[in-house]
């Protein structure tokens, strides 16, 4: 069964950045922020994911996978 993954770690790690860094950028509280990055979250805000791209410069198909 296929499901949704969000790899926010995965880009995260890859600029260098932090949870704690993308928080204080976005203005997204740091506990939803670390819900994303362990892929915890249960319900997905498009502002919150938008938020997100423009932080990091990336695409919303950069944060979110299908996982086959």
């Amino acid at each position: 069964m296929s499901s949704i993954k969000i790899v926010l770690k995965d880009v995260l790690e890859q600029r260098g950045k932090t949870r704690y860094w993308l928080a204080k950028e976005t203005g997204i509280h740091f506990k939803t922020i670390d819900s994303y990055y362990k892929n915890k979250i249960k319900r997905y805000e498009a502002d919150s994911i938008l938020k997100m791209c423009i932080a990091l410069e990336c695409q919303v198909g950069d944060l979110i996978k299908i996982d086959r």
